[in-house]
């Protein structure tokens, strides 16, 4: 089993994927490893849409390449496109906050795990943030009003080298009292 923090500085954002397939398998454990993650009053304000049929996810690379970017996405094997549910809180807890306030950082959370579990696998991700939801929405027969969150793509990246992460230092950003 990997050191966290040693998985955590090997994840990447891959741009770029062999033309190897993503086992089914490996796709379910990151959608458990998304299913599993904290979430506010365990609202779990989530679904997933998992895609894996080669037709399909070429459709999803299209949606993806948006302004002249994301072109490497036709190179991904699967996509898992990330919806924003609409939370459901206990009552009491209701009357005090909005029942979205903790979503935005509860799908981070999903994401994240999904990332994580991925590279746990040998597989590379990325977070896509620009998409044409229309096309997804039709493609994948999402009714249009739902919130699109994210796409990640996967698959088995096409570069093994580990790029230097380039983060603020820990001095900067953190402070212990």
């Amino acid at each position: 089993m990997k050191d966290f923090l040693e998985l955590a500085g090997q994840r990447q954002s891959s741009r770029g994927f062999t033309d190897k397939p993503v086992e089914h398998e490996k796709l379910v454990k990151c959608i458990e490893a998304a299913r599993l993650a904290p979430s506010g009053c365990n609202a779990q304000p989530w679904s997933f849409v998992v895609v894996e049929k080669p037709d399909l996810v070429a459709e999803v690379a299209k949606a993806t390449q948006q302004m002249g970017m994301n072109g490497w996405s036709s190179t991904a094997k699967a996509f898992v496109v990330v919806l924003e549910e609409h939370a459901v809180l206990m009552p009491a807890i209701r009357k005090l906050i909005e029942s979205q306030y903790f979503a935005k950082a509860d799908l981070g959370g999903a994401y994240l795990s999904i990332c994580l579990e991925a590279a746990s696998q040998g597989l590379g991700s990325c977070i896509i943030g620009i998409f044409d939801r229309e096309h997804l929405a039709k493609t994948l027969d999402i009714p249009i009003e739902k919130t699109f969150a994210v796409v990640i793509a996967l698959g088995y990246p096409d570069e093994e080298k580990i790029r230097q992460k380039v983060r603020k230092p820990l001095e900067e950003i953190a402070r212990f009292l």
